[in-house]
């Protein structure tokens, strides 16, 4: 008669290799890993067209009726998203995180970048508004645990070079008034406020949830404002409302719900540095649709804006290995 414990020493090597060889989680992994990136690709193209956009509607419509006008028309399509199913929303202990995001990405970011551009060249706010993303990329390992890899570290700064070199490229020399330099600023810290805030709620909640709720949040900071949107309407060419319809319905609407998609499987800091990407690709489509012409300096700077990018998802070679044997 065979000893029990000696058969259950027998068949645990063999179930453990049999594990080891279930080629199921290594392809769900590779399956997230590209929808993540085509993710994250259709949102750096949709938010470098919202540059564009602000770029082009310029002084006929004002920061805080563009801000307004965007996040109605969001919250209208993000409102979409959230009631095509059965909601699952916030529990008390998430509206504070969900107040942060609110006001500081969807709020005072949008105001603060739309004047910004009304008063510095569209270079020099590139420049200061991807100092964000350093921003989170440092924060993140503090209240979010993550790692501040040496490849994550060269990235960075390889990746903020590039931006530097294509700011300058088409800065045209003088940046403007002081006063659009610190807006620009401000826009940078409340981007990363946000993305730092919005990080733990996808934890727990699906992501139009929480873009959805932070979309009325910014609205509810924004109607101070409302007046000066009623007169935009009033007065402004279809084409301008057209512009601003657009603004909400892809950069913020679906671009943030591809974002949070991203984010939710993502680290925060490595995520954030892709958007180094983005002046460079709105200078490309400001190129092809309004017709200007860039700098043979934004080509050298994309260049290195994409080895930037292309370093972050740099791992060590003895990491590699580990995640090979234990997938």
């Amino acid at each position: 008669m065979s000893n029990p414990s000696s058969t259950t020493e027998t068949l645990a090597p063999s179930r453990r290799a049999d594990r080891q060889q279930a080629p199921g989680p290594p392809t769900i992994r590779a399956a997230s890993r590209w929808l993540v990136l085509g993710a994250m690709a259709a949102t750096l193209v949709l938010w470098a067209s919202a540059f564009v956009a602000i770029r082009h509607l310029g002084q006929d419509v004002p920061p805080g009726a563009l801000s307004l006008g965007r996040l109605l028309v969001a919250s209208v399509a993000l409102g979409f998203l959230v009631f095509r199913r059965r909601p699952t929303w916030p529990r008390r202990t998430d509206w504070a995180l969900l107040l942060l995001c609110g006001v500081a990405w969807f709020g005072i970011y949008n105001l603060a970048l739309n004047d910004a551009e009304r008063r510095i060249d569209a270079g020099t706010a590139a420049l200061l508004v991807q100092i964000g993303p350093i921003i989170v990329a440092v924060l993140a390992t503090v209240f979010l645990g993550e790692r501040m890899t040496p490849w994550l570290v060269i990235g960075m700064v390889v990746g903020f070079g590039g931006v530097a070199i294509i700011a300058r490229g088409f800065g045209g020399g003088g940046s403007g008034d002081r006063v659009g330099v610190w807006l620009a600023v401000l826009a940078a810290v409340t981007y990363a406020i946000g993305v730092l805030a919005q990080k733990p709620l996808l934890r727990r909640l699906p992501g139009p949830e929480v873009n959805f709720l932070a979309c009325i949040i910014g609205v509810v900071s924004l109607l101070p404002w409302s007046g000066e949107l009623v007169t935009v309407v009033r007065e402004a060419e279809v084409s301008s409302l057209l512009w601003i319809a657009y603004l909400g319905i892809f950069p913020t609407a679906v671009a943030f719900s591809l974002w949070a998609f991203a984010l939710a499987r993502s680290d925060a800091g490595k995520l954030t540095l892709t958007t180094f990407l983005v002046p460079f690709i709105a200078t490309l489509i400001a190129w092809v649709l309004l017709g200007e012409i860039p700098a043979v300096l934004t080509f050298v700077g994309g260049a290195l804006c994409i080895a930037g990018v292309l370093l972050t998802r740099g791992k060590s070679r003895q990491r590699r290995s580990s995640e090979r044997l234990s997938g």
